[in-house]
């Protein structure tokens, strides 16, 4: 099933997003959190009514670093020998259609295009791969959004990878969906009808795979229901500016689009 966020006429809601292809679909609203049992109200809207949010809420975001070895040598840096972690605030989370916010203080940002899972209703603490798998609720597209000057710069990455809209998130959770080897592509352009290929992975050639990722933060920190793990980025990162869209496809989930502004 396909889980949405939304905002319609009425409010915001969740919804099952129903259809093949990009164009027909429509979200049915449920009337519960997507990791309860499904009940529709029997509201439904065409998606071009509706606005899609980020298609959940999120305690934290557990960011992966070097996660493929392409990305890694193409930042001069050796694979980890264990999952390097790190923290995007939930502030820095924005779905589909916002807009990535560069500040001044950034003068090199780029796209990372990501598969994200989304941890489910029981939550992961201290559990083996059995349990790892058995706590993911499903999948969506991220983008660790880095200013990578001051990722260089700075001796912890908090603020490089965390400023406000640094985080797009959707656009809706995709479950039972087998992720171990799928496509992870990015593009990126001034001209939204036109844009340049910059990133094409896939996620078999992970160093660390989603099971072990989970079971590894999980012996770190509580993760809790709606909390997102980003498993890395393939290479081919580069420089966003405003003016640009950037879109980010899962093979499986579909696409996540971000235009780029100035803060400023």
């Amino acid at each position: 099933m396909r889980f949405a966020r939304f905002v319609h006429a009425g409010g915001v809601s969740f919804g099952v997003v129903e259809g093949d292809g990009s164009s027909g679909l429509t979200v049915a609203e449920i009337d519960s959190l997507p990791f309860n049992e499904v009940r529709f109200t029997g509201q439904r809207w065409a998606l071009a009514d509706i606005r899609l949010l980020a298609p959940i809420f999120s305690s934290k975001v557990i960011g992966i670093g070097r996660n493929y070895a392409d990305h890694a040598a193409e930042m001069g840096n050796e694979v980890p020998k264990e999952p390097l972690i790190f923290i995007k605030p939930s502030t820095s989370v924005i779905g589909p259609g916002d807009a990535i916010r560069i500040p001044s203080v950034a003068g090199q940002v780029e796209e990372e295009a990501e598969l994200a899972v989304v941890i489910g209703a029981g939550g992961a603490r201290r559990v083996d791969r059995a349990g790892a798998e058995k706590a993911i609720f499903g999948y969506t597209c991220g983008n660790d959004v880095t200013a990578r000057d001051l990722q260089r710069s700075d001796p912890q990455w908090t603020r490089a990878k965390g400023f406000d809209s640094f985080c797009p998130i959707g656009p809706w959770i995709v479950t039972g969906l087998d992720v171990s080897d799928i496509e992870v592509r990015c593009e990126v352009g001034q001209d939204p009808q036109n844009l340049e290929v910059r990133q094409i992975g896939r996620t078999k050639d992970m160093v660390f795979d989603i099971p072990a990722l989970i079971s590894y933060v999980s012996h770190v920190m509580t993760l809790l229901p709606g909390d997102i793990i980003l498993t890395g980025t393939p290479a081919g990162v580069s420089r966003i500016v405003p003016g640009d869209t950037v879109s980010v496809s899962v093979q499986g989930i579909g696409e996540l689009r971000n235009p780029v502004v100035s803060l400023d």
